[in-house]
């Protein structure tokens, strides 16, 4: 794919949760997929919450604080994250508060920020600058910068770069088969591995236990992912958010979110297979879709 020039958007649907106290790391490192020890002052990550059954409930970027953790998630969701976390706390010591006045940017096209550094993989790599913290896009390079901290500091930061919206922005990341949040990923129903969490860089494999991490584990060591969330080409007017795919009269998968006339739907492995062979589409009602698998994806 061709690099774009650079552009920038500041995303008013993210929203932020601090967790600090003495036990915020132990208490958040026994629930989410990523290591938590591992999101240090020059590293950035990406992992989610789960059900105790391994379903997804919410995804997160997470960035260092003097005493704990920043969580990036959906502002739309952002209350059921804060409560599904307390929940969970009991007696541990750490404080959930939420970051009145934050905001996240995103900077994509060119290594803006010059994080890259030539280096092979340097996603997470992060910097503190002018009153906020930026970093590279933990899941793939391609994604560009995030920028997150208190509004006027992201402002200044991408105050020199050219403008653009958040339907660009997630017009590029479809294109690249990358998922974000609960119009990507069905809530209680959607599972990492189908969603390319291993691949995207959210799931650490040695951290051991976390919630929904027994089902996580025997689905990748078994062989279990029948499903891949997939970028597809749209011939006709886009599905609408969980429209059944059907492929020669059977059913396929449902898609997912879209813009224009890239989206991503959850697609049967099966199903892809066969249509690449044939090389005919897939069909959710009256549009066309043609799945494209991601240069960063595995689905064998």
């Amino acid at each position: 794919m061709a690099e774009e020039a650079i552009r920038a958007c500041i995303r008013e649907d993210r929203a932020f949760l601090a967790v600090t106290g003495a036990e915020a790391r132990p208490f958040l490192q026994g629930l989410l997929s990523q290591d938590v020890e591992k999101i240090v002052d020059g590293k950035a990550g990406y992992g989610a919450l789960l059900t105790p059954q391994g379903k997804f409930l919410h995804d997160l970027f997470l960035t260092a604080s003097p005493d704990g953790l920043v969580l990036e998630c959906e502002a739309a969701r952002v209350d059921d994250l804060a409560l599904r976390l307390k929940r969970y706390r009991l007696r541990a010591k750490a404080t959930i508060e939420p970051l009145e006045g934050w905001r996240a940017g995103l900077v994509w096209g060119g290594d803006a920020f010059g994080l890259a550094d030539g280096a092979a993989d340097r996603r997470g790599a992060a910097e503190s600058r002018n009153g906020a913290v930026v970093y590279l896009d933990p899941r793939l390079a391609a994604l560009g910068a995030r920028v997150v901290g208190p509004a006027d500091a992201v402002a200044g930061l991408l105050a020199d770069f050219p403008k653009a919206d958040l339907q660009d922005y997630a017009a590029h990341r479809l294109a690249l088969g990358v998922p974000e949040g609960a119009d990507d990923i069905a809530v209680d129903r959607g599972f990492l591995l189908e969603s390319g969490f291993d691949e995207l860089n959210g799931v650490d494999w040695k951290k051991g236990c976390y919630v929904g991490q027994e089902l996580t584990a025997r689905t990748k060591y078994r062989g279990l992912v029948k499903r891949r969330l997939m970028p597809v080409r749209i011939e006709g007017a886009a599905p609408e958010t969980g429209a059944a795919i059907d492929f020669e009269g059977r059913n396929a998968g449902e898609m997912r979110s879209a813009v224009g006339a890239r989206g991503l739907a959850l697609v049967r492995l099966d199903a892809w297979r066969k249509a690449m062979e044939t090389e005919a589409p897939l069909a959710a009602g009256d549009a066309r879709l043609w799945p494209e698998k991601p240069d960063w994806a595995r689905f064998e």
